[in-house]
């Protein structure tokens, strides 16, 4: 999996670019991708303003698409690592919450296909 970071009215230190891959690796067990296909997580991290010294300014938001479908979260936060930190989860949520939609409809439709094999009938 590639992490590709851009920075918005800040300066990309290492320490900041380690958090981010340390936190954002742990998503790819999350994600089912293709055999030939590589997972490219695209994050925008940065200040929201600069003149502004408290409050929401710290913004993280990542991009990625699994299989042709795109996931997107975005969160302000007063720390960087804070913001970091609660995107990964909402991308985690968003991520587990497809798979399982995935996994419903396919459990749905092979009870239907037994059905029809058992009874000569769907419901």
């Amino acid at each position: 999996m590639q992490i590709k970071i851009k920075t918005l009215n800040i300066e990309l230190t290492n320490a900041i670019e380690s958090y981010v891959d340390e936190k954002l690796q742990s998503i790819e067990k999350f994600m089912v991708a293709h055999e030939n296909e590589e997972p490219v997580l695209y994050v925008d991290i940065g200040k929201t303003t600069n003149h502004h010294n408290s409050g929401d300014v710290f913004r993280a938001e990542v991009n990625v698409s699994v299989r042709g479908k795109q996931f997107r979260a975005v969160s302000e936060k007063e720390d960087l690592y804070a913001a970091v930190d609660d995107v990964r989860t909402e991308l985690v949520r968003e991520l587990t919450s497809h798979k399982d939609k995935e996994r419903t409809l396919f459990r749905k439709g092979a009870g239907m296909i037994k059905d029809l094999l058992r009874f000569g009938k769907a419901k």
